[in-house]
């Protein structure tokens, strides 16, 4: 009954994310049973480009580390905030979330050539929490009990504490980079004279991801409550 209930739960996180999500745990036990050693996952060009391990374009998103304070830190935001996304503004346009993703990987993977990084998950959870926050402006977050702001100062927020946990600011500033590119391009530009879409969705994506009847039963993660949390709990002012 209580495995019923859990696979019910599991089958409830929307398709992205729980692909997401179970990739990650999937190749950090696997790393941690030394079924695979992170020297196979890491992004490192020359064995993508010369010994087309091409592989390594995708695994150096799914590992976030060994278990421990960090990959669960990591692993918590992600689920949070990618679950928000695909049950807030992208409902219903599986697409469009899926085409974001192909387009923040292709972004940081070209910016990885530049500044060195073996692995660019926790950059890609960054850049999921700077949209969502830049898309929830209003929502009020409290940071471990100790700091209250309004969201689109959250991946800041997140930046800061990383540089006390002694991790290079590199990753979450690529992170922010990405996400804003993103923002500036599907969410400001197209709203300015003179703008428009850039950043069309592949029809092959909308065909293979888009299903038109949605369930009505089904109940989604509100987008604007990311509580439940002490790190990243919100509310939006006024309410």
């Amino acid at each position: 009954m209580a495995y019923q209930s859990l696979q019910q739960e599991y089958l409830q996180i929307p398709l992205v994310t729980r692909a997401y999500t179970t990739a990650c745990v999937l190749t950090t036990a696997a790393v941690q049973l030394e079924i695979i050693t992170p020297f196979q996952l890491y992004f490192n060009p020359e064995l993508i480009f010369k010994h087309y391990q091409v592989w390594r374009l995708i695994t150096n998103f799914l590992f976030f580390g060994t278990v421990g304070f960090n990959f669960l830190f990591n692993m918590i935001f992600l689920y949070r905030y990618c679950r928000m996304l695909e049950e807030g503004s992208f409902r219903g346009r599986t697409a469009d979330f899926v085409f974001m993703f192909l387009f923040g990987g292709f972004l940081m993977t070209i910016f990885g050539l530049f500044v060195n990084l073996v692995f660019l998950g926790q950059a890609f959870t960054i850049m999921l929490v700077y949209i969502w926050s830049r898309r929830n402006p209003y929502v009020r977050m409290n940071f471990f009990g100790l700091l209250n702001f309004q969201a689109p100062f959250l991946p800041w927020v997140l930046m800061g504490f990383s540089l006390l946990l002694g991790n290079s600011i590199i990753v979450d500033l690529l992170g922010i980079a990405v996400g804003h590119i993103y923002y500036f391009l599907e969410d400001v530009f197209p709203n300015q004279p003179g703008g428009g879409r850039l950043l069309r969705t592949p029809s092959i994506l909308k065909a293979v991801f888009d299903i038109p009847e949605e369930d009505p039963n089904y109940n989604p993660l509100p987008e604007d409550r990311p509580g439940g949390f002490n790190w990243g709990e919100g509310q939006r002012l006024g309410g």
